[in-house]
């Protein structure tokens, strides 16, 4: 019986995640092609600078909402079952200002402004704070379990798991998506491509989707442990400023942030915005920089946070939300699996089982009608 190729476009998140489905769950035989491969550090690389986390952004009843719902069984599970893949639970807080309203972290954290966030009803140990218990300047606030992962060790899991399946790992910079077709490690053309490249499919050949924009975000990785997550719907330092803490799993380090700054690609990390971030994470959490949680002895303030590195990554948001669709382009048979912006890791299954579904279909239907059914 004649192999299925297969290559996945992109080594982030989703495309590692779509990778491994294609290859566990249907026996495809699956190439990677990719730019930049866990462990590398570019700005242009989101998935090694995220969080990351699952904290819920979408509304009811878009395909964001599936993705994120799908997802949450298979994160919970690897947590729970899999601690190789450096993913643990969390208590998670969000604190919501009604003055934030208006602004782009309130766009971007949609979910949790509603008065009954759906993820209420799906996570572990859900509650909505009373009004005796918010804080001074907030709101409302709800607190839940959910997931923190260590990026570092998650993706060369994902890799690892991918190599498990037989996927074949290949670094090029592919110009224009047909050209992916040609890549494949069998030496024949590819059945279909699966084209997962975040950002970089504003300049793609085939398909250069400008609806696809950087959303600039910094962070300050620090040694000391907070003991939870928290995040706080805006602040009073901009419109495209916030305040979250999480820590990562198995050592990877608490991550101080942050910033929504669309259409910025600066690289470099802003000194002055760093301060703001270790300033309004240390009044959210005090305690961040006692020396029994790491805080550096005899220091206050931000001099008290063990600093590991600072870090920029661009997200790739897109209009209207991920693309997750078939096509052809110039007679190569195309799935698309971008455009996640920061919640890549939230909805990476729900949205990666969609689009091994597409692939299934599309292959079925290159071959009149007859093949498996979608198996996830």
């Amino acid at each position: 019986m004649t192999e299925t190729n297969i290559v996945v476009l992109g080594a982030g998140v989703i495309g590692l995640t779509t990778a491994l489905l294609l290859a566990r769950h249907h026996k495809y035989a699956v190439t990677i092609i990719a730019e930049f491969m866990p462990g590398d550090y570019d700005i242009k690389y989101t998935s090694n600078w995220a969080g990351a986390n699952y904290m819920p952004v979408s509304m009811p009843d878009t395909d964001m909402n599936v993705y994120e719902r799908e997802t949450w069984p298979e994160l919970e599970r690897l947590a729970r079952e899999v601690v190789e893949a450096g993913v643990h639970f969390q208590k998670c807080t969000n604190y919501t200002r009604n003055i934030d309203a208006d602004s782009a972290i309130a766009q971007w954290q949609g979910a949790s402004r509603t008065q009954n966030p759906w993820y209420m009803s799906v996570l572990p140990n859900a509650q909505h704070f009373t009004p005796s218990q918010l804080p001074t300047g907030i709101d409302s606030a709800q607190s839940y379990t959910s997931v923190c992962i260590n990026t570092a060790i998650y993706l060369p899991w994902l890799a690892s798991q991918c190599l498990k399946y037989g996927v074949v790992l290949k670094r090029r910079i592919v110009k224009q998506i047909t050209e992916a077709a040609q890549l494949h490690s069998s030496g024949h053309a590819a059945d279909l491509v699966v084209n997962c490249t975040g950002l970089g499919v504003r300049e793609l050949g085939g398909v250069e989707d400008k609806s696809v924009v950087p959303a600039r975000g910094q962070i300050v990785v620090v040694r000391n442990e907070p003991g939870e997550m928290m995040a706080v719907s805006g602040c009073d330092d901009g419109p495209d400023e916030c305040t979250y803490i999480m820590q990562r799993a198995a050592g990877g380090g608490t991550v101080l942030g942050g910033c929504y700054q669309k259409n910025s690609t600066e690289s470099q990390p802003d000194p002055n915005l760093a301060i703001r971030i270790m300033q309004r994470c240390i009044a959210l959490c005090p305690s961040l920089t006692s020396p029994g949680n790491g805080g550096v002895p005899g220091k206050t303030g931000i001099e008290a946070l063990s600093i590991i590195r600072h870090g920029v990554g661009l997200r790739p948001v897109r209009e209207g939300g991920p693309r997750v669709a078939r096509e052809k382009v110039g007679g190569v048979r195309v799935v698309h699996c971008y455009g996640h912006g920061g919640a890549g890791y939230q909805a990476s299954y729900g949205s990666c089982y969609r689009a091994v579904r597409l692939v299934v279909e599309s292959l079925r239907e290159s071959a009149g009608g007859v093949g498996e059914k979608a198996r996830l």
